[in-house]
């Protein structure tokens, strides 16, 4: 959030922001649906989607990063951060094996 509030006042990326605020608190939300889900399928469909969510606000932090270069280190370490989450989730989507 710290990034998000920093570089609010950018018009240029409000779009990018709002769009990774989204994204990125949609993977913790998806994660605990996850945890109540009611069967096997349910639980992966919702890591899935967890999962998706993650790449996303990779990408959107890599839009973000390229018009204002000054966030460039946040950036990188938040979609690294979101990089880590996809492959954990990509993990456990692998450990369940097939349905």
């Amino acid at each position: 959030m710290s990034l998000a509030k920093r570089l609010e006042a950018q018009q240029l990326v409000r779009p990018y922001l709002i769009q990774v605020i989204r994204s990125s608190s949609s993977i913790g939300a998806n994660y605990l649906e996850a945890d109540e889900a009611e069967s096997k399928r349910d639980f992966r469909h919702k890591i899935a989607i967890a999962r998706k969510e993650a790449r996303e606000s990779g990408h959107w932090l890599t839009l973000i990063q390229e018009a204002i270069p000054s966030a460039r280190t946040d950036c990188e370490r938040l979609a690294d951060e979101a990089a880590q989450l996809t492959r954990i989730l990509s993990a456990i989507i692998r450990k369940l094996g097939p349905l």
